[in-house]
């Protein structure tokens, strides 16, 4: 499981032109799902995601995670994520969970953030979404289980 986090100001996803989740201060997540992956896994990156420090503290440390600045959390679910890209012009994608397995986990990774406390919002997993977001540092890191 791999997990692309992005700090951002705000961010939305839209699904043709409908905003269906939006959130203000926190992380966008964009979730890749392979076939080795169960709630184990997930349970350690939303883990990862909800106590990782990378929001400023009062000296303009990253010393502070989304769960100590009660951000938002917007989940979108990535399959490319999982694409192994070593050999050829053309990812594989033989590494990635089936659809049901995904989609499966990837409720149970929102069901928990939930469960933490956590404000979230969802695209519509395997959705052809537009994520506008503000990056702000920009701040981008990519989180595995």
């Amino acid at each position: 499981m791999q997990g692309l986090i992005q700090r951002v100001t705000h961010a939305s996803v839209a699904i043709e032109q409908q905003v269906v989740g939006e959130i203000k201060q926190g992380i966008v997540l964009l979730l890749g799902i392979e076939k080795e992956d169960d709630e184990r896994v997930a349970d350690k990156l939303l883990h990862k995601v909800s106590n990782y420090r990378i929001f400023s503290d009062e000296h303009d440390k990253m010393n502070l995670s989304l769960k100590d600045i009660q951000g938002e959390l917007l989940v979108i679910s990535q399959f490319t994520l999982a694409a192994n890209t070593k050999k050829g012009m053309r990812p594989s994608f033989s590494s990635a969970a089936t659809p049901d397995q995904a989609q499966a986990l990837y409720n149970y990774f929102v069901e928990q953030a939930k469960l933490l406390g956590i404000k979230v919002a969802t695209g519509v997993f395997a959705a052809d979404m537009q994520v506008s977001l503000c990056n702000d540092g920009p701040v981008t890191f990519n989180l595995t289980a």
